[in-house]
């Protein structure tokens, strides 16, 4: 094994430990306890991280990558702007159903705990989210719609609130508190909020 390949198994082992730890303590998870979980030490953490806070923001991007990925394959180029809208709605209610669901938004609650007791971690987190939002403005800039072409600043604003109401319906769906909420609900809901746009 390359040392790069090393150092990424290690960075894996210790993303991975993370996870389990950090989902169940929130704020108070020790490194020492995600280290000895991956097998490692805690300078491993601080070689790799630099930080707890590294370690914490580097597991949310991780963790959310792959969901971004499949939000861009999921929104095909050529709809307008509603249609791109529903299609990004169906896909975040279909993943309320895959198997992470639960664990997902297990990390979301503890990366908000975690950001409310650490300002820094929040700064950290906030940037974190404003790629996240800037990315999916990119991915509605420049669609047609109501006769005109969607503007990047328009995009921003619409992303915004588009993530807020569908973090909010896939809360309700996951916890069971809104089982009427549907793939023909999300897209429904997501598509009023885009039509005034």
């Amino acid at each position: 094994m390359t040392r790069a390949e090393a150092k990424e198994r290690n960075r894996r082992a210790l993303l991975d430990a993370a996870f389990q730890v950090v989902s169940r303590d929130g704020h108070q998870a020790r490194l020492d306890e995600v280290a000895a979980r991956a097998g490692l030490t805690t300078g491993a953490v601080y070689s790799l991280f630099g930080s707890k806070n590294g370690l914490v923001l580097a597991l949310v991007t991780d963790y959310l990558r792959p969901y971004y990925e499949e939000i861009e394959q999921a929104v095909p180029a050529e709809l307008d702007l509603l249609d791109a809208v529903e299609a990004f709605a169906r896909h975040a209610r279909r993943s309320c159903d895959a198997p992470g669901a639960r664990a997902a938004l297990s990390l979301q609650i503890t990366a908000l705990d975690m950001a409310l007791h650490d300002p820094d971690l929040g700064a950290r987190l906030a940037a974190s989210v404003r790629a996240q939002e800037h990315q999916l403005a990119e991915l509605f800039a420049g669609r047609a719609h109501d006769g005109g072409v969607v503007t990047p600043d328009q995009a921003r604003r619409l992303v915004t609130a588009l993530r807020a109401l569908l973090v909010g319906l896939t809360q309700g769906v996951t916890l069971a508190l809104a089982p009427e909420a549907d793939e023909q609900y999300f897209a429904d809901t997501a598509r009023a909020l885009a039509a005034g746009w």
